[in-house]
């Protein structure tokens, strides 16, 4: 028997009514720290800041009932070892983003970012209204694990590049950083695609082991010092236009919280939510001025590269499914997509354009 089959057997009562008592109502009698794992460096702008907001905030909600404590990328475990590590128990929980771990299932990319993807209001209606949360739980309890959004950065810039890209041909031979399906594209065009924590990617930059990046966007980019490297940035990109970032706790430390203890945990990934997406909009426009002004060439991809991520984008998310629970995430998060984009086009997306011309912005 489990330890998660064991935990409920023991609550039923009778004979096991003594281990009952070292299950979960006796983590809620007192006092609890709990680890949280993240794939960020210490710093990184925006990222990291989300953890620790959401270290902070469960550990003052719960008046230190539940501590957090918070270890960085290579404080106990590497970037790209936290989802193994919260799954076997090594820690309760971690903060990033699911597409490092696209090896484990590829549905996991729906829950963090997939090419031509949902922007942050987007993937919130699929996650809370549209179906998206009972797929999340079905796919994460798996491999004993829950998740919840707990940040977005906003639409990611297309990256730094050593030279401009014309063309789609200009991807042959490029070695470029790109995690999740992006960087599948990117490899369907040639590029010679490169998966690294974010923490390693100034280094790689600045020694030619790879020709370009991509990051977040303009406050991170900047904070990262990408513009000491190269001065050539395209502002949009295809494959990341709101990637989500979850708070996942090891399933079996997320039920033995109380049931106020689990819903702190909700509300508190909720408001990171919302706080971190605002924190990048609200620093992005001024780190865009200041790196134009430091030298920085601004630029945009042409039609014909933008219609090469398209059809390299289709053959990617078809990919996988033969995984039955893939398609079925696909299914449904496409079929959202279609719904928000279709009103969305005609509200936001109109209003947008016309507010723009008519102030003058």
């Amino acid at each position: 028997m489990d330890r998660r089959s064991f935990l409920r057997a023991t609550t039923a009562g009778g004979a096991a009514a003594a281990a009952s008592a070292l299950a979960a109502p006796a983590y809620a009698q007192g006092k609890r720290t709990l680890t949280l794992v993240t794939t960020w460096g210490r710093g990184l702008a925006g990222v990291h800041d989300s953890a620790q907001y959401c270290a902070d905030q469960i550990t003052a909600a719960t008046d230190g009932e539940l501590t957090v404590e918070l270890k960085a990328a290579g404080e106990l475990v590497g970037a790209f070892e936290v989802f193994d590590a919260v799954s076997a128990g090594q820690a309760d929980m971690y903060h990033g983003v699911d597409y490092y771990f696209l090896g484990q299932h590829p549905a996991l990319s729906f829950f963090s970012q997939v090419p031509f993807g949902m922007n942050f209001m987007e993937y919130a209606n699929w996650f809370y209204h549209d179906g998206g949360r009972e797929l999340c739980d079905e796919l994460y309890s798996i491999f004993g694990l829950k998740a919840f959004p707990a940040g977005n950065t906003g639409p990611q810039s297309g990256g730094w590049f050593s030279k401009e890209i014309g063309s789609p041909e200009d991807f042959q031979g490029l070695k470029f950083r790109m995690p999740g399906q992006g960087g599948q594209v990117l490899g369907k065009l040639g590029a010679s695609v490169q998966n690294l924590p974010g923490a390693e990617v100034y280094q790689a930059l600045s020694s030619g082991a790879i020709d370009g990046t991509e990051w977040i966007g303009p406050w991170a980019d900047e904070k990262a010092g990408f513009q000491e490297i190269t001065k050539i940035y395209y502002t949009a990109g295809f494959h990341e236009p709101g990637p989500n970032l979850n708070l996942t706790m090891n399933l079996e430390v997320f039920e033995s919280l109380t049931p106020g203890q689990q819903k702190i945990v909700e509300q508190v990934s909720r408001a990171s939510n919302l706080w971190s997406m605002s924190l990048f909009m609200a620093n992005n426009s001024a780190a865009l001025q200041r790196l134009q002004s430091g030298g920085v060439t601004l630029m945009e991809f042409p039609d014909s590269v933008w219609d090469a991520f398209g059809a390299a984008a289709k053959e990617v998310m078809e990919e996988p499914m033969g995984d039955e629970l893939y398609k079925q995430t696909y299914d449904s998060y496409m079929a959202s997509l279609q719904s928000s984009a279709n009103w969305g086009s005609r509200s936001e997306g109109a209003f947008s354009a016309q507010r723009n011309r008519v102030m003058g912005l």
